[in-house]
């Protein structure tokens, strides 16, 4: 039989292996429906999950950010500040500060 498997080769693996352990007897029986890739049944994403997922990274990323800075006293270089404690560049955390909207003002931080 010729079939062109759609997943990767552990998927395939998987399939035949649960195949003979459910087989009984000696001609090995696969259901059709195990035949097709877990990653072509997944179902479409619904209109504006990728945008509710960015927003949900995107805020759990200020938050992290927020917590290095809380933590290093806002200051953001050197050897104890919160590009140290992220393991990130200073320049990055300036560039991420600036996108997620964290600011560090005279009078205290401004969120």
């Amino acid at each position: 039989m010729r079939y062109h498997w759609p997943g990767n080769i552990r998927e395939l693996q998987n399939v035949i292996e649960r195949a003979v352990i459910l087989t009984a007897g000696s001609v090995l029986n696969v259901a059709v429906g195990e035949l097709t890739s877990r990653s072509t049944q997944s179902p479409a994403p619904r209109p504006g999950a990728q945008k509710d997922m960015q927003s949900v990274l995107d805020e759990t990323e200020r938050q992290h950010i927020i917590q290095a800075l809380e933590a290093a006293n806002w200051v953001i270089a050197g050897p104890n500040g919160a590009a140290a404690r992220l393991g990130m560049k200073r320049s990055t955390v300036h560039a991420r500060m600036q996108k997620l909207g964290v600011q560090i003002t005279r009078s205290g931080p401004s969120q």
